[in-house]
């Protein structure tokens, strides 16, 4: 397999010196299971597992190879199996709180070069919700382009395009419909030979539909939403990356139920810069935009220059973004100090054999 047509390109090749002197070879995930992965290999794909070391030496999960991920791999004798050893710097990578009631990285996919935020124009369609997903987009390091599928459903087009142009910074807006192949064409500016396209979005909004239409067979499996309130089933299960027939390589995931921030400081301020010229403007260069004299976001505010839902949407992600810092400034003190607990027990226990 030509290894530009997996992604690979000089940069990698240069990170990945050290590996090769050490006998290993690379190899992209293609596709990440529970405790095993599929990968593909410059002579073809095969199933992986990362080595023991691997496992140790991974800080969290997620210093773990994910979909999209280089990584290092050797063979087994006589066998199909490959083994990971290390995984490669990531380029760009999207990335979310994991679900559960401790702070951890969760990274969704690595070494994405556009991400494709699908949202449905049907009764799930929100605002809000699609100002998450570009504010986590913004700092993935990749491109986002909106994708509005299901534009069949909707007669009134231009007033949504017009409202997503409003909230969308800039970010290119695709409206397409899997159903009646409507709008692909349009995509196909990002999905050029080497390059990895992520589609995500919530469930039901039809990334595995699209998929299919661009690789002309339905290698995804796909359900109809709920009729009652437009909410999508899981069809998608697992996240994998596929090679459609133009070249592109394009990652299908899971819906998300929830996508909370991680680290999306500069992507939240990214996704509202109209708030940020604003706040420039204001008298005192440390306005916290609230009663003090002279706050043109609440000028804006007053006069209806600002939309009140938009600076809602807003706070609510900064907060947000401050309460992870916080946690994990809060949980990084705490590790430093059992680890310095440790290491102190360790000198006095290593002292006292000396003069005992």
């Amino acid at each position: 397999m030509d290894p530009a047509a997996l992604g690979w390109d000089d940069d990698f090749s240069q990170v990945f010196a050290p590996h090769a002197a050490a006998g290993l070879r690379p190899a992209r995930v293609a596709v990440e299971f529970r405790h095993e992965y599929d990968v593909y290999t410059f002579a073809g794909s095969c199933p992986a597992v990362c080595t023991g070391r691997l496992l140790e030496a991974a800080a969290a999960r997620a210093g773990l190879p994910v979909v999209g991920d280089w990584v290092a791999v050797s063979s087994r004798p006589g066998e199909l199996m490959v083994d990971i050893h290390a995984v490669l710097p990531r380029r760009t990578k999207f990335a979310r709180r994991a679900a559960g009631p401790h702070d951890a990285e969760q990274v969704i996919a690595a070494n994405v070069d556009t991400v494709f935020l699908v949202s449905g124009l049907d009764a799930n369609f929100n605002p809000r919700r699609l100002e998450r997903y570009l504010a986590v987009a913004l700092s993935s390091g990749a491109q986002p382009v909106v994708v509005l599928n299901k534009s069949d459903l909707r007669s009134d087009l231009a007033q949504v395009r017009a409202e997503v142009n409003r909230l969308a910074a800039g970010t290119p807006v695709v409206f397409t419909s899997a159903v009646a192949t409507r709008g692909l064409k349009e995509l196909r500016p990002w999905l050029k030979p080497g390059r990895t396209v992520a589609f995500l979005g919530s469930s039901g909004v039809g990334k595995s539909s699209l998929i299919n239409g661009l690789r002309r067979e339905a290698t995804q499996v796909t359900q109809e939403v709920r009729s009652g309130d437009a909410k999508g089933r899981h069809t998608t299960s697992v996240r994998e990356l596929m090679i459609t027939p133009a070249g592109a390589l394009v990652i299908d995931t899971p819906g998300m139920r929830e996508l909370q921030l991680w680290d999306a400081g500069d992507g939240v301020a990214a996704a509202f810069p109209e708030i940020a010229a604003l706040a420039a403007r204001c008298k005192f260069r440390d306005c916290s935009h609230g009663p003090e004299p002279g706050c043109a976001v609440q000028a804006a505010l007053a006069d209806g220059s600002m939309d009140p839902g938009r600076w809602q949407s807003f706070l609510k992600l900064q907060r947000e973004q401050a309460a992870v810092e916080v946690r994990r400034d809060l949980a990084a003190a705490a590790r430093r100090k059992k680890e310095w607990k440790k290491l102190s027990q360790a000198l006095r226990e290593r002292t006292r054999e000396k003069n005992g």
